[in-house]
C-alpha cells in the first residue's frame, strides 16, 4: 500500500513552510439590511458584541455614549461591547443601513480595535475603501432568499473573514497615521505570537508544566527574544502591552484550547490527552487543568457530553 505522501526526511527535492494553526473563531448576530421611514427611531441600547453599522441611502444620527454622530450614503460607524446607542433619521426622510454584530476571539484584532477610539469613518477614507467592498458582498449573500441553506452560510461566514481580514489591515495603517511608535509595538507582538504559535504547534515536544514555571525558557520565551534581537523583558514588555498578559500566559491558552479539543473527544483516555500535551503524568496535568477552569479533565468532559446530549 502507497503511503499518501513521502516524509520531508525521504524525498530529495520539496519545499515546504509551517505555518501557524488557525483557531481563530468568528460569530456573526443580527446580521439584516434595513429600509426604515423618516419617523423611525431605535432607542439607546447596548449589547456585548461589536456592531459595524454602515449607511446605503440617506442621513443617520447615531449616537454613541451621548455623542451625536452625522452618517451620510457611505460612512461606516463602529460601535464596541457596552457602548449605549441609538439612532434614527438625522433629516426626517427615509434611510437604508446594512447592519452586523460580530465577536471574534483574534487578540490583536481585539487590541486594535480598543485602541482605536474614532467611531465614525467617512466615506472615501482609507479604512472605508477597503471594507465597503466586502460589506456589499456581504449584504448580497445575505440578502438571498435561501438563509437556511449551509452553502449560503458557508459562503456568509467566508465575506466575514474576509471583511476582518480587510478591517485588520485598515485599522492598522490607522494605527500607524497616528503612531507610529504603538503599529511598531504591534509588529513586534504580533511576530511575538507568531513564534509562540509556532513553538505550541510542535505537538507539545516541550512539558506543558513550565508554562506556569518561572523557566519562560523552557518554551522558548529567551530564544524568541534573541531571534528578535530584543531583551526578554522588552519581549515581555510589548506583549502584554498590546495583548494584555504575558507570552507565559498565552501559551497556557494555547495548552488550555489543545486540552479542551482533545478532552472532546470520549475516546481519547484522559491519560493519553495528558502524554500528548507533554505532562509528566496524569496527576500533573489534572491539577493544571483544574488551575485554569475550576474542573477536573473528566468532570469537563462530563459538562461537555451532557451540554452537547
Amino acid at each position: 500500500m502507497s503511503a499518501p505522501y513521502l516524509p520531508l526526511a525521504i524525498g530529495s527535492s520539496f519545499k515546504a513552510f509551517m505555518f501557524p494553526n488557525v483557531k481563530t473563531t468568528v460569530n456573526l448576530y443580527f446580521v439584516h439590511m434595513r429600509q426604515v421611514d423618516g419617523d423611525w427611531e431605535y432607542p439607546m441600547h447596548e449589547h456585548s458584541q461589536y456592531e459595524i453599522n454602515y449607511l446605503l441611502e440617506g442621513e443617520q444620527l447615531m449616537t454613541v455614549n451621548g455623542t451625536p454622530y452625522m452618517q451620510k450614503a457611505g460612512d461606516l460607524i463602529l460601535i464596541r461591547p457596552g457602548e449605549e446607542h441609538s439612532s434614527r433619521s438625522a433629516n426626517g426622510k427615509p434611510f437604508m443601513y446594512f447592519c452586523l454584530h460580530f465577536n471574534i476571539d483574534d487578540h490583536l484584532f481585539l487590541s486594535l480595535l480598543a485602541r482605536m477610539k474614532q467611531v465614525l469613518f467617512a466615506s472615501g477614507g482609507q479604512l472605508t475603501t477597503q471594507v465597503v467592498p466586502v460589506l456589499h458582498k456581504l449584504i448580497t449573500i445575505a440578502g438571498e432568499d435561501d438563509d437556511a441553506s449551509i452553502v449560503t452560510r458557508m459562503r456568509l461566514q467566508s465575506a466575514a473573514f474576509e471583511l476582518f481580514g480587510n478591517l485588520l489591515e485598515a485599522l492598522s495603517q490607522e494605527a500607524v497615521s497616528l503612531s507610529a511608535d504603538n503599529y511598531e509595538r504591534f509588529e513586534l507582538a504580533n511576530r511575538i505570537r507568531s513564534r509562540l504559535q509556532t513553538i505550541a504547534g510542535r505537538t507539545f515536544k516541550s512539558s506543558a508544566e513550565h508554562v506556569d514555571e518561572v523557566g519562560d525558557k523552557h518554551y522558548g520565551i529567551d530564544d524568541i527574544a534573541e531571534e528578535l534581537g530584543i531583551s526578554v523583558s522588552h519581549c515581555n514588555r510589548v506583549f502584554r502591552h498590546v495583548y494584555g498578559q504575558s507570552p507565559r500566559a498565552y501559551l497556557s491558552e494555547l495548552v488550555l484550547d489543545e486540552a479542551k479539543l482533545l478532552l472532546a473527544d470520549p475516546q481519547l483516555p484522559v491519560q493519553t490527552i495528558s502524554s500528548v500535551l507533554g505532562y509528566r503524568d496524569i496527576a500533573h496535568f489534572s491539577r493544571q487543568f483544574k488551575r485554569w477552569t475550576g474542573v477536573s479533565p473528566s468532570d469537563y468532559r462530563r459538562q461537555q457530553t451532557t451540554t452537547n446530549s
